[in-house]
C-alpha cells in the first residue's frame, strides 16, 4: 500500500529550464496535490497522464520519474482519505462513553477531516469501483459505515436512539449528510469553525420540532 504523503506539498525549490527561465520542481506528494486536482475536475477515468504532466508544467517522463502512474496516485489519495476517517475511531472520544456519545463525536470529526482534507475527500466519494484501487476502497467505506451502523444499534438497546430506528439505514443517512457538504463547502467561507458542531446539532435534534412532526403516513395494503 502506498503510504499517505504528509505535511504541505513543498514547492519552494526551483530549477532553470532550458530557456534559462525557473521552472517549479516537484516531489511524489506535490505531484499528488496535482493530480487530486485534475482527478476531481476531470474525473479519473478522463485524466490521462499528459493531462497530468501539462497541469504540472513538467514532461511526462519527469512525472514518471516520480510516481509509475495514476493509479498510484489514486492510491495515495485514497488512503490520506481514509487513513483521515479511520483515524477518528482510535481517538479517545470514539471509544468511550456512551454510544450516542461516541457517534457524536464522530460525526464532529467526519466534519473537521472533511474540511482539513477536502480535495482528498472528494475524490474518495466519487469512486465507482472501476479499478482494483476504486474497490480497495469502497470496501474501506463499507467498513467505516458498518461501525456506524453498530454504534446506531448499541445506541438503540440503550434507549439513546429511538426505538425502530434500522441502524444500517441510519449509519449510511449519517455519513450521506457528511458527504454531502462537500459538494458546497469552500474552506474560509464564514461559519466553518461552527460547521462540525452544528452538523452535530442537527443531526441529534433535527430542524422540526417535535410538535410539529405530522403522523407518519401508513400506504393503504
Amino acid at each position: 500500500m502506498t503510504a499517505a504523503p504528509a505535511g504541505p506539498p513543498p514547492r519552494t525549490r526551483r530549477a532553470r529550464g532550458g530557456d534559462g527561465g525557473r521552472r517549479p520542481v516537484y516531489d511524489a506528494s506535490s505531484l499528488l496535490e496535482v493530480a487530486v486536482a485534475e482527478f476531481n475536475t476531470r474525473g479519473y477515468d478522463a485524466t490521462s497522464m499528459e493531462d497530468l504532466s501539462r497541469a504540472a508544467g513538467i514532461t511526462k517522463s519527469s512525472f514518471y520519474h516520480h510516481v509509475s502512474g495514476k493509479e498510484e496516485l489514486l492510491r495515495a489519495a485514497l488512503t490520506r482519505a481514509l487513513d483521515g476517517l479511520f483515524g477518528i475511531l482510535s481517538e479517545p472520544g470514539s471509544m468511550e462513553g456512551s454510544a450516542l456519545d461516541r457517534l457524536r463525536h464522530i460525526i464532529f470529526r467526519q466534519v473537521e477531516v472533511l474540511q482539513s482534507e477536502l480535495p482528498y475527500v472528494t475524490l474518495l466519494l466519487r469512486v465507482r469501483g472501476n479499478t482494483e484501487t476504486e474497490r480497495w476502497a469502497l470496501a474501506r467505506r463499507r467498513a467505516f459505515d458498518a461501525t456506524l451502523a453498530s454504534l446506531v444499534a448499541d445506541a438503540v438497546a440503550d434507549g439513546e436512539v429511538r426505538a425502530g430506528v434500522e441502524p444500517s439505514l441510519a449509519a449510511r443517512l449519517l455519513s450521506g449528510t457528511v458527504n454531502s457538504i462537500s459538494e458546497w463547502y469552500r474552506p474560509g467561507r464564514p461559519g466553518s469553525d461552527e460547521l462540525p458542531g452544528e452538523v452535530v446539532r442537527i443531526v441529534a435534534e433535527g430542524i422540526i420540532p417535535p410538535a410539529q412532526i405530522p403522523p407518519a403516513r401508513i400506504p393503504p395494503a
